[in-house]
């Protein structure tokens, strides 16, 4: 039995960090991976769709601008635009990845682990083979989710899209179905409107998109959507699916009964935890479910607090960032540090990259008044800042704060409008720090940018 320090499972961006924080503070570190070392995130998920994202980001902001719209004479080159995400993506091959980890001591097993004992996994190694690892302080699970399977009829055995085949393909379905109006569903679906679909038809079980977000900004990305021809079904949900023989057309048959055609169909209907099948038994934790964690990322229930999980898998916030973050609560925990997670309890960032962007940190209006919190919401139209006029004709968004009364502090943030993932990082500071808006008030922002929208901002407050 080969022993280290730490032993993580799963090498995406959660557990490299956790890896290298650990290397990096002395101790012996392996990572077990049965995939691409760098995780869905960079192959799958952030890193090709923002690509994929980008070309058309680029040509609708062109085409608001007097002057640079005249040069916009063409559409979006869609076979550039994946031959970029392919060199993002590495052509799906790690070895640009893998040195990182070579560089700071951490041995990567190539496979996948299952914990056997306390302390203990078994790694079914790649080539076959099996081997024992020991972990002498702690192991941390950094395995993910996957897409969830929701229960529509037809669905099981019928070839259709996740995230992962809508971010590697090199095709553009001239008729794209999306079930979800979520983040990925909502960004995937104007991505390819833009890459070239002629029709793009998004399908939402709740009444609007971006449902977990403040309800203006679902509303304005509708407006959005419809203005570029996608077409929102909202309180509505599929209830059964059929492809024709030989891969053909994909009829989806919704609630109303109404059928609805493409030639592809995406499902983004949120994920689920890849926690089943990694020996969490075995320690007394019921596998297939989100992992509770306490402030340091140790998992609830298990003996010696030798268990951690981090990113996804523990389901305070399935994004990256945060992933991330909790890596370095845990690695640090591990190091004897005292240190506890604050950000994943109110202060999780979030940024949708559709067109309009939203941009969002914090609690919205009505998660604060769930809290028992007095909040002031205040709100101001983001296109009347000198700034936005600047950069070109029909900038619109909206900038709200929601203010703690008691405190006098703000407590969640939202921003909509093209680019406006710049202004997020001001109002996590100022959350993150409990900064009080008397004090806000002397942060001065630069004429003329967008971020004069934090003055009519605490303009509605008094100030």
């Amino acid at each position: 039995m080969d022993s280290y320090d730490v032993v993580v499972l799963g090498a995406g961006p959660p557990g490299e960090v956790a890896a290298g924080r650990c290397a990096e503070g002395g101790l012996s570190v392996a990572i077990v991976e049965e995939r691409l070392v760098g995780g869905e995130c960079s192959y799958y998920g952030c890193i090709p769709s923002k690509t994929m994202i980008r070309p058309g980001d680029v040509v609708a902001s062109a085409r608001r601008a007097p002057g640079a719209a005249e040069a916009v004479t063409g559409p979006v080159d869609a076979v550039a635009a994946f031959r970029r995400r392919d060199y993002m993506t590495g052509n799906w091959d790690d070895s640009a990845q893998v040195p990182w980890l070579q560089d700071r001591g951490i041995a990567l097993l190539r496979g996948s682990g299952r914990i056997t004992g306390v302390r203990s996994l078994e790694v079914s190694l790649a080539d076959g083979g099996r081997t024992r690892v020991e972990a002498r302080k702690a192991v941390i699970l950094a395995v993910g989710t996957v897409p969830s399977r929701p229960p529509i009829e037809g669905l099981d055995g019928m070839p259709h899209w996740d995230n992962r085949d809508a971010t590697s393909t090199s095709e553009v379905p001239r008729r794209l179905l999306v079930l979800g109006g979520g983040a990925t569903g909502a960004e995937l679906a104007q991505a390819f409107r833009r890459l070239g679909s002629d029709e793009v038809t998004v399908i939402e079980g709740s009444p609007r998109l971006l449902s977990k977000e403040e309800p203006f900004a679902g509303d304005e990305l509708r407006v959005a959507f419809e203005s570029e021809g996608i077409r929102v079904l909202t309180a509505t949900r599929c209830r059964a699916v059929r492809r024709e023989s030989g891969g053909g057309a994909v009829t989806a048959t919704l609630d109303n009964s109404e059928q609805v055609t493409g030639d592809e169909l995406l499902v983004a209907l949120g994920r689920t935890p890849n926690t089943a099948g990694i020996g969490l038994e075995k320690v007394g934790v019921k596998p297939g479910r989100y992992l509770p964690v306490d402030r340091s990322l140790r998992v609830q229930g298990v003996d010696g607090g030798w268990l951690y999980a981090v990113g996804d898998c523990n389901g305070l916030a399935l994004l990256t960032h945060m992933g991330k973050y909790q890596a370095r609560v845990a690695a640090d925990t591990i190091l004897g540090k005292s240190i506890a997670d604050l950000a994943d309890h109110g202060i999780v960032t979030r940024v949708t990259f559709t067109d309009p962007q939203v941009a969002a940190v914090g609690l919205t209006e009505s998660q604060a008044r769930e809290r028992g919190l007095q909040v002031s919401v205040l709100t101001s139209a983001l296109g009347d800042v000198p700034g936005a006029y600047t950069q070109g004709n029909g900038i619109k968004g909206t900038g709200l704060l929601v203010v703690d009364d008691t405190l006098g502090t703000i407590v969640g943030a939202t921003f909509t409008g093209p680019a406006v993932q710049e202004l997020l990082h001001s109002a996590t500071v100022a959350i993150a720090g409990e900064v009080p808006l008397e004090r806000l008030a002397h942060a001065v922002p630069s004429f003329p940018t967008v971020s004069e929208v934090w003055l009519h901002l605490l303009e509605e407050y008094g100030l």
